[in-house]
């Protein structure tokens, strides 16, 4: 798991502080008290990352991403003094589903390489074809699996497998009962499992969709 702070995406993360300071402008000019500007930067720099893996774990495409983070954060900033003190992450993943579940909707799913694994593997020098394209594919593979859950189990399988949020903390984020997210967390292993096992089997066959 990757910490989540905006140092991993710099510029994405000033694109969402620049797009809250229009507002914050805007808001300025038309008479109406802005929320505290000091409070989002460090939300910005907080949750950032988090809120961006959390996006293309529930389906939205890389080259889409960073839109959909800025407008959660954007949302966030509209609603900055009804989020209470120690919620601030909570409130942001619910409003990332919804977003989410917009992006989906809007258009049709593209197999990208993420940013993030680029990153990672510039980091330790340049990747060689082979490299890249095996990361191509795992990505590929892992966003058909996502996207082939039930929703209510990605949300949980997302957030605990690939983000490491507690469960006691998923529980308080979903407004659920821990034992539903440890029920949830169960089934979704089980079927991330089976649906990685029938994509992996089409794929060395030459098959179609599912």
């Amino acid at each position: 798991m990757i910490s989540a702070t905006s140092a991993d995406h710099p510029a994405r993360a000033e694109a969402a502080r620049e797009a809250a300071m229009t507002a914050h402008a805007e808001r300025a000019e038309q008479g109406a008290p802005p929320p505290s500007a000091e409070r989002y930067r460090a939300l910005v720099d907080a949750h950032f990352d988090f809120i961006w893996r959390s996006l293309r774990g529930l389906g939205v495409p890389a080259g889409s991403a960073d839109d959909a983070a800025q407008h959660v954060f954007l949302i966030a900033y509209q609603k900055l003094g009804e989020i209470a003190p120690g919620r601030e992450r909570s409130f942001l993943f619910g409003t990332a589903l919804g977003v989410a579940a917009n992006a989906r909707r809007a258009g049709a799913r593209r197999r990208e390489l993420c940013d993030d694994e680029a990153t990672a593997v510039a980091a330790d020098g340049a990747p060689n074809p082979e490299q890249l394209m095996e990361m191509k594919q795992a990505r590929a593979l892992l966003d058909e699996v996502l996207d082939a859950m039930e929703e209510d189990l990605r949300v949980v399988f997302v957030l605990f497998e690939l983000e490491g949020v507690p469960t006691e903390e998923i529980a308080a984020m979903l407004a659920l009962a821990k034992g539903t997210v440890a029920s949830r967390l169960r089934r979704a292993r089980e079927e991330f499992r089976a649906i990685a096992r029938r994509v992996q089997a089409r794929a060395l066959h030459g098959g179609g969709k599912r």
